[in-house]
């Protein structure tokens, strides 16, 4: 199978450079001549990234492109309305250039005769905010994350492959840096990398910043895994002790689930700041993490954090190593399509929370109260009686850029990560079950992704190859498993996993650790499964109060509330959430509707919510009379350090 997706990808990529070599005959690279990308960040704290790009060229026609689809971001979002300033020259004199009408990421130019070399500059600008991931806020005055794909233009019609490129960097004075990209030299703020494919420099980012500290994790296990962190102040890069010998232990798990590793080194690579979105991006030898300067410092921010960085550590095997054959596209142009994100993402979360309980970055019990939270915000999702999970994969490029939380329980999200999770769960319980603890979902871990050791590469998988796989490990109907929690309508939340793995979801008016954890961090109330509504909790008088989402057919949405609408008044109270949570508990077991008063747009009205359960929060309880797998999932492999 994986044979016969390679001979399509070659198929498809003759068409496209016959289709291209009209506008190619002015590209002349060879193996000894490089094109040349050199990156200045001393204007970073201003947010511009200055470029200039040098390629060997002879006359001719030649259109070059700027990254499209980016990996690991499933989506046509590369910031091509940020780039600025673009002039061309060859010979020293300007060349003028113009922009394709359709493909406004393809420029074209005609190289002038006697030029063998054609200089590119442009300026990025770095946006003050919004989301998305290399394409979000990247720059501040003290820390910057270089993504190179914001940064490059490369040939059309050439495999990423293909391309050798020779980066350098310069950075502001006194500030430190790290990458998994080879370092040739540096002198003072001038950093020379080594030639590398474009695919590389793509996969290769740069952390910097005037505060920075380096950590190296595992010593014992080659090759080097180093936690490099830059924030906005120099106390906020003070991860304790325990902290560091957490992720030393991910690192030590992670090579024991797989056996084996696909890279040369690693590098976790974490801006520690309020002025990015936090997010995550995984890359082959490194990832980045852009996260609240206090993640190490504040106890709710580390424990929402917690699981980011083994989630994208285990993206090295599942997602860059192992990749869909449906995202292991040529180049930067061609689409993606995200059919197995269930797998690339939502196996992937699985081990990422798994991973985080076995290294101790997270309890048992934090990550039950995780699990629950998850199953039962999937389970209040009437949009699964419309859209299942497959089609939240297959949209995600359009799912990606909603930046609102807006009716996301009737829209749905990216469930594939969530939902993947509950289903890989499941999955392990069922292979512990079918061969009475003898094997399990690690064995499946080392068989698909494990040894031998390899440098950073690229093996694409289909459905079939993962359902031959499983089946190895623990002959069963995995298709069908699959087929139906992922291509079939379902009503409910895929927790099969909890119930077969020695536990069961309940509610209660306990409040829920990870529910808390997250209405601490994000300033919402999270009463989904109570009102049916989420809440801003904070953020000012603009936005304190306001229904970041509202579940159909739940009794906020029954008084005719919606999205949008701004909470003013509580039982006559001024809105607070303790004025909700009261107005909750004194309607428990009969009592009077809770009347509130919301703004909608420029109108004022009343609106009366009649519910009587009081507060209601998910939690995992033990069945005792079913052996604890969960328990049993979340052991280690190592031997605590």
């Amino acid at each position: 199978m994986v044979r016969g997706v390679w001979r399509r990808k070659l198929i498809l990529g003759t068409v496209l450079l016959v289709v291209a070599v009209g506008w190619a005959s002015g590209w002349a690279q060879t193996p000894a001549d490089p094109i040349r990308l050199a990156v200045d960040l001393q204007e970073a704290p201003r947010r511009i990234f200055h470029a200039k790009l040098t390629l060997p060229v002879k006359p001719g026609p030649l259109a070059l492109l700027y990254p499209k689809w980016i990996p690991g971001e499933h989506a046509p979002d590369g910031p091509i309305a940020d780039l600025v300033g673009l002039k061309f020259t060859a010979a020293g004199k300007p060349v003028a250039w113009r922009r394709d009408d359709i493909e406004i990421y393809k420029f074209y130019v005609e190289v002038p005769s006697g030029a063998d070399s054609l200089e590119v500059s442009y300026d990025y600008l770095s946006p003050l905010s919004g989301g998305g991931y290399s394409a979000g806020p990247s720059a501040n005055q003290a820390l910057a994350v270089l993504e190179w794909n914001l940064v490059v233009l490369y040939p059309a019609g050439q495999p990423s492959d293909a391309l050798t490129y020779r980066a350098s960097l310069r950075v502001p004075q006194g500030w430190k840096f790290a990458s998994a990209l080879p370092v040739e030299r540096r002198q003072g703020d001038q950093i020379d990398f080594a030639p590398v494919s474009l695919t590389t420099l793509v996969d290769s980012p740069v952390l910097t910043g005037q505060y920075f500290r380096t950590v190296a994790l595992a010593p014992e296990i080659p090759p080097p895994h180093r936690l490099n962190i830059a924030a906005d102040s120099p106390g906020a890069l003070e991860a304790t002790s325990s902290q560091i010998a957490a992720y030393s232990r991910l690192v030590r798990e992670g090579r024991a689930l797989f056996g084996a590793r696909h890279y040369a080194h690693y590098d976790f690579l974490v801006a520690l700041t309020d002025t990015f979105g936090a997010n995550g991006l995984e890359h082959h030898q490194s990832s980045v993490a852009r996260v609240s300067e206090r993640m190490f410092l504040d106890s709710d921010q580390n424990k929402y954090y917690n699981s980011l960085l083994p989630h994208e550590f285990m993206h090295s095997w599942n997602g860059k190593y192992r990749r869909p054959a449906g995202l292991a596209t040529p180049d930067f142009e061609q689409p993606m399509r995200g059919g197995l994100l269930w797998i690339y993402e939502g196996l992937t979360q699985h081990l990422g929370e798994m991973l985080s309980a076995r290294s101790g970055l997270r309890t048992p019990e934090d990550y039950r109260e995780a699990l629950a939270w998850v199953a039962a915000y999937l389970d209040h999702r009437p949009g699964r009686a419309w859209r299942p999970l497959a089609d939240t994969a297959v949209a995600a490029p359009a799912l990606y850029n909603v930046y609102t939380s807006n009716w996301t329980a009737w829209r749905r999200g990216l469930d594939f990560y969530d939902e993947g999770w509950l289903i890989w769960l499941e999955a392990d319980v069922i292979i512990r079950r079918e061969t009475q603890g003898q094997k399990s979902l690690d064995d499946f871990c080392r068989r698909f992704y494990g040894p031998p050791d390899s440098e950073a590469k690229v093996a694409p998988y289909t459905l079939d190859d993962i359902v031959a796989a499983m089946n190895e490990i623990a002959p069963y109907d995995w298709r069908g498993f699959f087929r139906r929690r992922v291509e079939e309508l379902n009503p409910r939340a895929p927790i099969g996993g909890i119930e077969n793995g020695g536990w069961r979801l309940v509610y209660t008016s306990e409040p829920n650790a990870s529910i808390r954890t997250r209405e601490s961090v994000e300033q919402v109330m999270e009463l989904t499964f109570s009102l049916g509504v989420v809440v801003r909790n904070g953020g000012g008088s603009e936005e304190n109060g306001r229904l970041l989402d509202v579940v159909p057919d739940m009794p906020a949405a029954q008084a005719g509330l919606a999205p949008g609408m701004q909470l003013k008044s509580v039982n006559g109270r001024s809105f607070s959430a303790g004025a909700l949570n009261d107005a909750i508990r004194n309607a428990q077991n009969g009592g009077r509707p809770i009347l509130i008063t919301a703004v909608n747009g420029g109108a004022t009205r009343s609106y009366e919510i009649r519910y009587s359960g009081g507060p209601r929060y998910p939690h995992l309880e033990r069945n005792t009379a079913q052996p604890d797998l969960i328990g049993d999932i979340l052991r280690p492999l190592t031997a605590a350090r």
